[in-house]
């Protein structure tokens, strides 16, 4: 939750960080010499009826060591193994190039979430 916090609360200015979502999701942790420098959470979305991997986070200090992209590989693996075909993300559309270099296509309109435009995206396993 700290991670969060500093990344989407703190620095981005989002209010609603936590919702529903939290107690049914699997959640990532990244580590770095026994500190928490990263998470991410996947579960199921009944309204896209797939699977989608949200709230990636590092800590700002720890950016432009690629935990971002092993922690989203990590997060990609663990649902192919449990027999997911496609993942989604509701990406921030600045975030759209870092996405788009792990394999992730966008799709649709962008929309807003808390005055922020994201974007959806997909990728194939």
């Amino acid at each position: 939750k700290k991670i969060r916090e500093a990344v989407f609360v703190k620095e981005q200015g989002f209010q609603e960080e936590f919702d529903g979502e939290d107690g049914m999701a699997t959640h990532f942790l990244a580590w770095l010499d026994g500190v928490a420098v990263g998470t991410c959470r996947v579960y199921f979305h009944s309204q896209i009826n797939g699977y989608l991997i949200g709230r990636i986070a590092v800590k700002k200090e720890f950016r432009g060591k690629k935990i971002g992209a092993e922690m989203l590989k990590e997060a990609v693996t663990f649902l192919k193994e449990k027999g997911a075909r496609r993942v989604y993300l509701h990406a921030q559309v600045q975030a759209k190039p870092f996405y788009e270099k792990q394999g992730f296509l966008a799709f649709g309109d962008e929309d807003q979430d808390e005055g922020c435009p994201h974007i959806w995206m997909k990728k194939e396993l």
